[in-house]
């Protein structure tokens, strides 16, 4: 078995190819429910940054492509990507492919490196093992689309509280809604429990660049927002992605109602409404997936009630570079 550096921009299309073969083989053991991968913007969704990020890759490769892993550098921040085919599992595969990516952390200067580790899989172990702690817990909740009451929603979609306007945008947002609308998202990021690791688009430059790489990564964007009609400030958001790689399930994002604004049934109205945009936009999405606090999120309590059912929990993991670097021999 060998683990080299991989460039996927410049991969032949057949490498591609083995990835996604590769990470639908994992995903029929570790998460049977979850859809599978299509060979399409795969290239794109690796290659496309935001400005200041820094990707690199590997393949680990045994008569054919048996496992990958790619770090993602956003300052002196990583986060880990690691997929090892289950008939390549238990031969130090999976360890390899982290050992190269937590070397050249270290080269890079990162200080901690971060996985997203799905409850009940065989990733809990591996990653524990290795060191990482878990930093947060998220419930990951599915939404099937087949069994929405539409009636009801498009009723709830209408119900907007006097004083404000709901608006619907797709893949960009307005200039002159930018700093608004990134002004309220920073609120929310002041409530993360370790803001550093997520990464969100809480200016309006970030904002706008966020919104191109998710462009040009395959992934399609929507926005649902109120408005209060006598400020003008956007006063609620949600978002939705649609991936070109994951066609039948679309991602929900942020759903954040500014503090002043709270109380009104303005979180409701707009995911109500995103789903009738999602449901016209996009008609082979199934299904819709979010995650949120595992006790006390409001949103958790809006989603139970357009029907979103709790899946699994999802857990972000840590370590520190310097100590894994050790541990690995990187």
């Amino acid at each position: 078995m060998t683990v080299r550096e991989w460039d996927a921009a410049t991969a032949p299309d057949e490498e591609i190819e083995a990835l996604v073969a590769t990470l639908n083989a994992a995903l029929d053991a570790d998460l049977p429910d979850d859809p599978r991968w299509i060979n399409r913007h795969v290239r794109e969704y690796l290659t496309e940054l935001m400005p200041g990020e820094r990707r690199y890759c590997w393949l680990a490769t045994d008569g054919g492509v048996t496992g990958h892993s790619n770090l993602l550098l956003m300052g002196d921040i990583g986060v880990l990507e690691v997929v090892v085919h289950p008939a390549a599992r238990r031969r130090g595969t999976g360890r390899q492919l982290v050992a190269a990516a937590v070397g050249r952390a270290r080269d890079q200067g990162v200080s901690s490196v971060g996985v997203e580790v799905v409850v009940g899989t065989p990733a809990m172990a591996f990653w524990e093992a290795l060191g990482f702690r878990c930093a947060y817990v998220e419930m990951r909740s599915v939404l099937n689309l087949s069994e929405v009451d539409w009636t009801a929603v498009g009723r709830l979609a209408t119900q907007v509280p006097p004083g404000y306007r709901v608006e619907h945008h797709r893949s960009t947002l307005p200039e002159h809604l930018l700093e608004s609308y990134a002004a309220t998202k920073a609120a929310r990021r002041r409530d993360e429990p370790d803001p550093e690791l997520r990464p969100s688009s809480y200016d309006a430059r970030r904002l706008l660049a966020s919104l191109d790489t998710l462009n040009r990564r395959g992934m399609r964007p929507y926005v649902v927002l109120a408005v209060h009609q006598d400020s003008g400030e956007v006063a609620a958001l949600t978002e939705v992605v649609a991936p070109a790689q994951r066609p039948t399930r679309a991602d929900q994002y942020d759903t954040i109602v500014a503090p002043q604004h709270q109380g009104r049934g303005l979180d409701r109205v707009i995911k109500t409404r995103m789903l009738c945009e999602l449901r016209s936009a996009e008609p082979q999405v199934g299904q819709v997936q979010t995650w949120t606090a595992p006790e006390g999120d409001p949103i958790a309590l809006v989603n139970a009630e357009l029907g979103y059912r709790p899946d699994r929990e999802w857990r972000e993991y840590e370590a520190d570079v310097a100590t894994l670097a050790e541990r690995l021999g990187a």
